[in-house]
């Protein structure tokens, strides 16, 4: 019997599981969202909302110790800098766990495990999205360029220097931005986590 013992093994050496939460904190601070499994994620839970409130703290002493148990320094500095402000008077309740149903490969059950953000955050996010994917559109298609770009092309003209070369070993024609890759699958293809 585990009477009063504290925390799931994970079927792992003490070693292993501290770094395997360390790593998926780190990713939920840096992506806000992660998919794993749902005893993972509840393990990682009680430990990310302990780093948000050092965080909220603020002070040295706390920024140290976040430090020692997040993996990048980046990841600490938008923890202190962004993530622990948008939490100021919450007391508690930082993470969400969605349950999102079994895994392919082994009937594992999965889940997302992400920050809790209010609604005036996910509204300026929404708006951001689709700025994005607008700018995207209009790039694949080929649209003629804005008004502001034909003037910089004239008044490059205008004052006798050249418009920008493509610089050696890149195509010429107009640049378009390639898309994304796809994320990389392990060999039975199926993600992992």
């Amino acid at each position: 019997m585990r009477h009063r013992k504290d925390h799931r093994k994970l079927s792992r050496t003490a070693s292993h599981r501290r770094a395997l939460l360390r790593s998926l904190i780190t990713a939920l601070f840096q992506y806000e969202r992660i998919e794993t499994t749902v005893a993972k994620a509840k393990e990682s839970r009680r430990l990310a909302e302990r780093m948000i409130t050092f965080a909220k703290r603020g002070d040295l002493a706390a920024r140290r110790h976040v430090a020692r148990f997040v993996m990048k320094p980046a990841v600490t500095r938008k923890l202190f800098d962004t993530i622990a402000p948008w939490y100021a008077e919450r007391q508690g309740g930082y993470t969400r766990i969605i349950r999102i149903g079994p895994r392919l490969g082994d009937a594992g059950e999965t889940a997302y495990l992400e920050l809790v953000k209010s609604t005036e955050q996910k509204e300026t996010e929404r708006k951001e999205r689709i700025a994005a994917a607008e700018a995207r559109e209009k790039a694949l298609k080929g649209e003629k360029p804005s008004k502001k770009a034909k003037a910089k092309v004239e008044a490059e003209a205008e004052a006798g220097t050249e418009p920008e070369k493509p610089r050696r070993g890149r195509k010429g024609g107009d640049e378009v931005a390639a898309p994304n890759p796809a994320r990389k699958r392990t060999r039975t293809g199926v993600k992992t986590g």
